[in-house]
């Protein structure tokens, strides 16, 4: 499996799926072929509800269903406006993406919201977060598990010739594990989930792809010693949050297969320096751990720090440009 030299998060601002689907698979399939670059289905929360990346997830749910409520979004007993809404959204981006990839063959990411995130993020009846019941965590992961399973088998049958790549995203999972989610009254946290239970649920729900698949944080320290023991092939994050302490932890994913999705790109409006300065600090990393250097181009996939929702659609078009050109920089000239 070629997971592709560069890709995006996730998130492109705008509301115009059929242009958003034309940037991301123009910049990743055209620009520097498949092998290089990967295409995927992106998400424009600028849209409103539903198209945000948790109400998105909860409308794939199985026999659970959520609403928009003042604080957020909230489980409840059946559909209405608000699923409707996110899987009106969803298939408007799939039917984008169908058009913009007739006859493609390559890696193709779909992005979904870990089973952890999404516990922290929907709320109970009573106002509190899923996270504050094990049963109604079990519950969501499995719900989250059928409805992976229908969104890739959707995918699939769309684009017949994408190898699928499926992404969780999990930037709440530190503070899952550290017991520092909030109550709904703000003024206690949510007690820490056990470890193995976390890694359990994350390795059913990966389980429903049987191709690669990565978690993603742009949070700090990212756990990725669990990821790799969950089942993750791969682990996406924001460089610039790295420290030396992650050295050995990294060091050991790398020799053990792990693909690391090195998020170096500014994910908001600025100056992009030139593209080997990107990954300077990539190449830097590698000779810190004595790494060969010959692996980079296979061992890293370049990315922005986070989602490009809050960029602007030039700036956008152009981080995921810069992020393919950074790449074959890292191929072509690894030390």
């Amino acid at each position: 499996m070629r997971w592709g030299g560069a890709t995006g998060v996730g998130s492109m601002p705008g509301g115009d799926a059929r242009e958003t689907a034309k940037t991301v698979t123009g910049t990743f399939e055209g620009s520097v072929g498949a092998d290089q670059g990967m295409p995927y289905l992106a998400e424009l929360p600028a849209r409103g509800p539903g198209a945000d990346m948790i109400g998105r997830t909860a409308g794939m749910l199985v026999e659970l269903y959520a609403r928009v409520e003042p604080s957020g979004w909230r489980l409840g007993d059946r559909p209405g406006r608000d699923t409707r809404r996110a899987a009106s959204w969803l298939g408007e981006d799939l039917d984008a993406l169908e058009e913009f990839t007739q006859g493609y063959e390559g890696p193709l990411k779909v992005q979904a919201v870990g089973p952890w995130t999404l516990a922290a993020a929907l709320e109970l009846r009573n106002g509190e977060a899923a996270l504050s019941d094990p049963g109604a965590c079990r519950d969501l992961a499995g719900s989250l598990t059928e409805g992976l399973r229908g969104h890739l088998a959707d995918v699939k049958r769309r684009v017949p010739g994408a190898h699928l790549v499926l992404q969780l995203d999990e930037p709440s999972l530190t503070a899952v594990l550290r017991g520092q989610i909030k109550t709904a009254s703000q003024y206690r946290t949510h007690r820490a989930v056990d470890r193995q239970l976390v890694e359990s649920a994350l390795r059913d729900v990966l389980a429903v792809h049987d191709g690669p698949v990565l978690v993603h944080s742009c949070a700090p320290d990212v756990p990725f010693a669990l990821l790799r023991r969950a089942g993750a092939d791969a682990v996406s994050f924001d460089f610039e949050l790295l420290t030396e302490r992650d050295d050995e932890v990294i060091g050991e994913a790398v020799e053990a297969g792990t693909k690391l999705f090195a998020g170096v790109v500014p994910g908001t409006d600025g100056p992009l320096s030139d593209p080997a300065g990107s990954v300077m600090g990539v190449r830097k990393l590698w000779r810190r751990l004595g790494l060969n250097p010959g692996s980079l181009a296979e061992s890293v996939t370049v990315t922005p720090s986070c989602g490009l929702a809050g960029a602007s659609p030039a700036y956008a078009r152009a981080a995921l440009a810069h992020c393919t050109r950074a790449a074959r920089s890292l191929a072509d000239n690894p030390e």
